[in-house]
């Protein structure tokens, strides 16, 4: 018999719901003929999905939730408060406009500090992953019945597999040397890209995610998921925190042969 995911708490219900508000925005718009993109401040895209989805959300907290706070990557205000919701509306937009089905809406509760509800949704691959502390993390997939979520037992870096996200990424933060020597010390070296990377190491698929030049809300709601796996989720210096632009999330097994690859490749 299959294990089947506890009754959510009230919060991970609201988050359920925001993930079925934001699907059904996003999913009609996704290689739509007259998408529009514009390039943001920072150099990045926004389209018009992006935008929808972020306001459609935002307004279904406000008038549902009216005392949690709010952070959206669209907004560009990290509003602050015991309990603050934290939403990326479309992660991945570059695959979006592209048209390219690795994208999701992330959607992260803190409180009190803590991320402690976490959803992803990516109505392109008709897939739903989320988590809540102490809950397990669970994945969905079309008619399916839910399934729980467990990080490998990989404990060699020799036999890991690793997504890296970006080359980019790691030269701009001066870690290209590491990465290449992190490259050479694992079995396989992809980069995934966005979410998809840390929801396949939460399913067991992959060992090892690390990236740069993130964001909270690129992350928030990717923590709890890891997590609640069996996985660790840190910054690349071992901080746990979503909050300092660089991210690391492993089986667990991993963590510290990891973290001590890239800094003795850092010391050259």
């Amino acid at each position: 018999m299959s294990q089947l995911p506890p009754s959510p708490s009230e919060d991970l219900a609201f988050a359920l719901e925001l993930a079925e508000l934001a699907d059904s925005i996003s999913l009609p718009r996704f290689r739509a003929a007259d998408l529009t993109i514009e390039t943001k401040p920072d150099r990045t895209f926004v389209t018009d999905a992006d935008r929808a989805v972020e306001d459609a959300l935002r307004a279904r907290i406000e008038a549902e939730r009216p005392d949690d706070s709010f952070f959206g990557e669209e907004s560009g205000r990290a509003e602050r408060g015991e309990r603050r919701w934290i939403l990326d509306p479309i992660d991945g937009t570059s695959n979006f406009l592209r048209g390219v089905p690795n994208w999701a809406t992330l959607i992260g509760l803190e409180v009190a500090g803590e991320v402690r509800v976490g959803v992803v949704s990516a109505p392109a691959f008709g897939t739903r992953w989320w988590a809540e502390t102490g809950s397990g993390a669970w994945k969905a997939e079309g008619e399916a019945e839910p399934r729980r979520l467990r990080v490998s037992g990989v404990s060699e870096l020799e036999h890991a597999s690793l997504s890296f996200q970006s080359i980019e990424q790691w030269d701009l933060a001066g870690y290209l040397e590491p990465l290449i020597a992190l490259s050479r010390a694992v079995w396989r070296d992809r980069a995934y890209g966005d979410m998809w990377s840390y929801m396949l190491l939460a399913e067991g698929l992959v060992d090892i995610v690390a990236e740069f030049d993130v964001k909270p809300y690129d992350l928030a709601a990717l923590v709890p998921i890891v997590r609640e796996a069996g996985g660790r989720f840190t910054d690349i210096d071992g901080a746990e925190s979503a909050w300092n632009g660089s991210s690391l999330a492993t089986n667990g097994a991993l963590h510290d042969a990891v973290r001590g690859a890239i800094d003795a490749a850092k010391r050259g």
